[in-house]
């Protein structure tokens, strides 16, 4: 029963952040992509402080220049800024597709950065749900757009702070973590301004859905903390991947997007990639 509500709620966060996805590409029609940094990384991050305090602990400590809390706010930087810009620019089921490749990521760098065990048969499912995202990319193709790069680059930036997440010590509160985090992207946003972007005054409809779109970024967190904590992580972590047929809906209902038949073959071939990596791994923790 805890794994059936654990699902619930991971599903559950894969909407929430789909449509914190659907918000920022549409925001990003009206303005500007460090705009929008700012405004989420100023709202989520006093969000997060508050519940932090509300949790009895403090926000700002010395925790902040820890060297792996350090490594994962310049990646959650660089990451969620080139997912803004991508959305900016590309198709929202092309960056969901290609974001199914940061399960294979992160566990490449676990084997490569955290000496973790990888076994041959998950070593080739890494290397074939990466052949999925070259397929979604195509690179060399005529059919190749450099925009495509940005959404790629996001992706090993994400993975690099999913990656650093591990190391983090288990007495630094999860919603400190995620208050630095989120309040990092307030840098993004003034990064992206000094290299020529603009602030302009948010009509009340735009001003909406950035709002809408923190609390959904908010509400997602949360569910995918309580999902993980409440359920067995090998049951658990593979409806990470419902996020992929939410954001192809997305694309389809609200922007139009006519996914080709390429760019689905290399979603499933990711996938597949990355379920297969979950089945090996909670075979071996039962083994344990």
């Amino acid at each position: 029963m805890n794994n059936l509500r654990a699902i619930a709620l991971m599903i559950a966060a894969m909407v929430f952040f789909t449509a914190g996805d659907t918000g920022i590409k549409l925001a990003t029609a009206s303005i500007s992509s460090a705009q929008i940094l700012i405004a989420l990384g100023l709202f989520g991050g006093v969000i997060f402080a508050i519940f932090t305090r509300l949790q009895g602990h403090r926000v700002f400590t010395r925790d902040v220049v820890r060297p792996v809390l350090i490594w994962r706010n310049v990646s959650e930087i660089g990451g969620t800024a080139l997912m803004v810009l991508a959305l900016s620019k590309v198709d929202l089921s092309l960056l969901a597709a290609i974001f199914q490749g940061v399960p294979l990521v992160v566990t490449l760098g676990a084997a490569l950065v955290l000496k973790e065990k990888v076994g041959w048969r998950r070593w080739l499912a890494i290397m074939v749900g990466l052949g999925g995202v070259l397929i979604i990319i195509r690179p060399g193709s005529a059919v190749f757009e450099p925009e495509l790069l940005l959404p790629l680059a996001a992706m090993i930036f994400l993975s690099m702070r999913d990656l650093s997440t591990r190391l983090i010590p288990t007495t630094i509160p999860t919603l400190r973590v995620a208050t630095y985090g989120m309040s990092s992207l307030v840098i993004a946003g003034l990064i992206l301004m000094a290299f020529g972007e603009k602030l302009t005054p948010m009509s009340l409809s735009v001003s909406a859905i950035v709002a809408l779109t923190t609390l959904a970024g908010v509400a997602g967190y949360w569910t995918i903390t309580a999902a993980m904590r409440m359920g067995e992580v090998s049951a658990v972590a593979p409806f990470r991947y419902s996020r992929i047929l939410f954001a192809l809906a997305a694309g389809y209902f609200v922007f139009g997007e006519r996914p080709d038949a390429w760019t689905l073959l290399g979603a499933a071939i990711t996938v597949l990639a990355g379920l297969y990596i979950f089945a090996r791994e909670g075979r071996m923790h039962q083994r344990k």
